[in-house]
């Protein structure tokens, strides 16, 4: 398992719990109150570390290696009846935006997300999770697939942000996010939302209205990263911490500012330490707010939506 540095007084409990387990196989020795000991320190590390964790760490938590991405989220939620669809009829099959049909509980729901992939060269093939205009297309037509068979959809965010190379805008970038903002809000299906890693800028919004936004406790959601808003406003790094305090992008901010619905929580320690629980609890929202989407008429939905994006933000009129 991979630490941040943060983590490193857990990490040092346990290499060594591990050394003590290893001299007990060993030596044949008793260390069953010794390992018991350790153990409850690592617990109690655990707490006090991330019971106080800054929006720096919450956003280093959101990229960690170990974290599961959304195929990993998809497959579990799913049984593994996921099929997934490909291509935007247009350009191409951006490999950076998954989605298809999957089976949860017996409803069928249409996943759609972002996936990073697990290592160097699986990050080269998925673009590193950032998704060019044919993505975003590719997901809207998925949506509209969706809505056509009268399907809810579940949208998995977890990105660092749209593509910005030059083709990309080349191909319309810019429109194929706002396209898609302005058919969400619009679609006559149940929509969730929910952030499993980053929530970076229109990347991110671009498949992110929906009539349950959630966050998992460990993730962040902004207009920018805290890195770039630093390069912006103070020409350098250095002042990221900094940044991720101000621009209020946890969980908790987003909550507390009215801007998501609600927050998922993650096992002690992270997503990655027990994913198992975490994919048991994601998929336990997910069916509580169908359940409470589909007591509602299309045109409710519709419009529940649409005001409650429309509420956001302050407006003064001089």
């Amino acid at each position: 398992m991979n630490f941040l540095e943060f983590e490193k007084p857990i990490s040092e409990l346990i290499d060594e719990l591990e050394k003590v387990k290893k001299t007990g196989e060993k030596t044949k020795a008793d260390v069953t109150t010794l390992v018991a000991d350790l153990e409850g320190k690592i617990t109690s590390k655990r707490k006090e570390i991330f019971g106080a964790l800054t929006p720096w760490q919450r956003v280093q938590m959101s990229r960690h290696p170990d974290r599961p991405y959304t195929m990993a989220y998809i497959s579990a939620l799913t049984n593994n009846t996921f099929i997934e669809l490909h291509g935007d009829r247009t350009v191409k099959d951006d490999k950076a935006m998954v989605g298809g049909f999957g089976s949860v509980d017996g409803q069928t729901v249409m996943f759609i997300g972002q996936q990073k992939g697990i290592n160097t060269k699986m990050r080269q093939f998925r673009n590193f999770g950032m998704p060019n205009p044919e993505g975003y297309r590719k997901a809207l037509r998925l949506m509209k697939l969706a809505e056509k068979f009268n399907k809810p959809i579940v949208t998995l965010i977890d990105t660092p942000g749209a593509f910005p190379g030059l083709e990309a805008e080349e191909r319309g970038q810019g429109e194929a996010i706002a396209r898609n903002l302005l058919e969400m809000a619009r679609l006559k299906v149940p929509v969730i939302c929910i952030i499993i890693g980053e929530g970076a800028s229109g990347g991110a919004l671009g498949i992110g209205v929906g009539d349950k936004v959630l966050m998992l406790e460990n993730t962040w959601y902004s207009v920018i990263s805290p890195e770039s808003c630093s390069s912006i406003l103070w020409r350098s790094w250095d002042f990221k911490e900094k940044a991720a305090e101000v621009l209020k992008l946890t969980a908790e901010d987003m909550l507390r500012q009215k801007l998501i619905d609600g927050i998922i929580k993650e096992p002690l320690g992270g997503a990655h330490t027990d994913p198992e629980t975490t994919f048991a609890t994601v998929k336990a929202e997910i069916l509580s707010n169908l359940n409470e989407l589909r007591k509602l008429d299309t045109n409710t939905l519709v419009h529940n939506r649409i005001a409650k994006f429309c509420s956001m933000g302050v407006v003064i009129e001089n």
